[in-house]
C-alpha cells in the first residue's frame, strides 16, 4: 500500500511564509505527476500547483509568483513554498500523485493517490 503524508501547515500572518512537505511511501514502481491542491471552506476543490517527474510545473492563477512546488524524486517528496500569503489562501492542503505500483505476479498498477491534508490558515 501507498501512503501520503502532509506536514508543515499551519497558523501564520498575512504576508509571512510556510513551506508544506509531502512524502509517499510503499510500494512504489514510480511516482508520475505530484500536486497540491486545496479546499476552503464552502469552496471546491482546486488545484494549487503541479509538477510531473521531469520537473515541469503548472500553477493556478492565484498563487503564481508566490507559491513554489518542487519535488525530491529519491526521496518521493514533493514540497509547496508558500509566500506572500493572503486571507484567501486559508484552506486545507492536500497532496496527491499519480503512483504506479507493483502487484502480485508483474502486474504494473497506476492509480491516484491522496494524502489527508495538513491545514493552512492565514489571519489577517
Amino acid at each position: 500500500q501507498v501512503q501520503l503524508v502532509e506536514s508543515g501547515g499551519g497558523l501564520v500572518q498575512a504576508g509571512g511564509s510556510l513551506t508544506l512537505f509531502c512524502a509517499v511511501s510503499g510500494s512504489i514502481f514510480s511516482i508520475d505527476t505530484m500536486g497540491w491542491y486545496r479546499r476552503a471552506p464552502g469552496k471546491q476543490r482546486e488545484l494549487v500547483a503541479s509538477i510531473t517527474s521531469g520537473g515541469s510545473s503548472n500553477y493556478a492563477n492565484s498563487v503564481k509568483g508566490r507559491f513554489t512546488i518542487s519535488r525530491d524524486n529519491a526521496k518521493h517528496t514533493v514540497y509547496l513554498q508558500m509566500s506572500s500569503l493572503k486571507p484567501e489562501d486559508t484552506a486545507e492542503y492536500c497532496c496527491s500523485a499519480r503512483i504506479t505500483t507493483p502487484q502480485p505476479g508483474g502486474v504494473l498498477v497506476e492509480y491516484d493517490a491522496w494524502g489527508k491534508g495538513t491545514q493552512v490558515t492565514v489571519s489577517s
